[in-house]
Formats: structure tokens, sequence, C-alpha cells
């Protein structure tokens, strides 16, 4: 019997396949800005989209909150379903819920797009909690919507909680937060930074996180 009675998801590159939406969407908002488009908007996938903004971009405070509300704005009208799942995630879901995890989505995407993005796609049945930044701006890092995200869930044991992403700062905010991790490969990241980060473990596959899971005592 696992250890972990609570497994926590990140959904940009862990659940779903999002980078075409997400990249045009950058592409889009900082032309319309008059900002220089910076290589490797991959970078882009996964981490907090304000820090992006100001970590490949150079922006200041105020124009990469502007960058962030003109991309919130745009980015459901036509691209937030530009989207796929993973191969092997929603059997992986089917067969965690089944043997009575308790499963939530914790995400850098602003809650509203996430929510109605795995509603799209069917998968929001299997989460008892689907928790994300706000729009707004609050909960700007992973640290804060992981802590967000159990606080919904009646702050369970956090010896019982993993955290399951494909960036470093999933591991970084789950460490932060005193909870296990898993760094997944099928997503955006790569074995590099999964050894940088530090993350006690990875998996390749659906199939390989899923016995991860189950496997750990």
């Amino acid at each position: 019997m696992s250890r972990y009675k609570v497994l926590l998801f990140d959904l940009d590159g862990t659940l779903m396949d999002t980078a075409p939406g997400i990249i045009v969407t950058v592409k889009e908002t900082l032309d319309k800005l008059g900002i220089a488009v910076p290589d490797r908007l991959e970078r882009f996938l996964g981490p907090p989209l304000f820090r992006s903004m100001k970590d490949f971009c150079g922006l200041d405070d105020d124009t990469a909150w502007q960058a962030v509300r003109l991309y919130r704005s745009e980015y459901p009208k036509e691209q937030l379903f530009n989207s796929k799942y993973f191969d092997g995630v929603e059997d992986m879901l089917k067969s965690l819920e089944k043997q009575g995890f308790t499963l939530a989505v914790a995400t850098s995407k602003p809650q509203p797009f996430a929510r109605s993005l795995l509603e799209r796609f069917g998968l929001d049945k299997y989460f008892r909690f689907i928790g994300g930044s706000g729009v707004d701006g609050a909960r700007d890092s992973k640290q804060l919507v992981i802590e967000y995200v159990l606080d919904e869930l009646g702050h369970p044991d956090k010896s019982t909680v993993l955290m399951i992403g494909d960036r470093q700062h999933d591991i970084s905010g789950a460490k932060a937060c005193g909870i296990d991790s898993i760094y997944v490969l099928w997503g955006y990241g790569s074995r590099d930074e999964a050894e940088a980060c530090g993350a006690p473990a990875t998996a390749a596959s659906p199939a390989d996180c899923l016995a991860y899971i189950n496997e750990h005592k």
C-alpha cells in the first residue's frame, strides 16, 4: 500500500500538452505591446507568466503585469483549447481514482482557465479540487498554489502528499511546502533540469509514475 494518499498534479506539461496555444498567445501579446520576442518561447511553458515575462523579456514589474493582463484577456478566446492530454494520462488517473487516492490539481495557470480546460477534455471528474493562480495575480508562485490547494483539501498530513510536475518550480515549490515530489519527463522539462533542481525521483511515462506511486511504501 502506497504511503501517499493525496496526489497533486501540475497541468501544463504534466496532464496536458498546452504548448501550441500558450506559445501563440505569448508571441501575439509581445507583438501587440511592441516588445521583442525572445528566443526559445518554450521557456514560457510551466513557470508563472509574470516571472517569465520578467526573466525572459527583461520587463519591469509594471510592463510585465501589463503583458500578463493582455495575455490573460486573449488566451481564453481562441487558444485555451488548443491542447490535448498526453497519452497514458487518463489511464493513470482512472487507476489512481479507483484505488482511492485523493487527486487535485496545483497549477500556475489561472484557476478559471484550468477548470475550463479540464472540463472540456473530461478530466475534471478525477479531481477533488482544481487549484491555480488568480487571474488578478494572486498565488504567483507554485509554493503559494500548493499551499492554497492543501488548505482547500483540509490540510492533509504532508508526509502523505506527493506533487507531480514537469518543471523545476514544481519541485522547488513542493520542497518549500514540505511535501515530496516527482519530476515527470514526458512534459516540457528535461532530465538535465530534473538533476539540476534536485528532483527526488523522475518518471519517464504516466505508467512509470503510477508504478512509482504504488511502489512507494
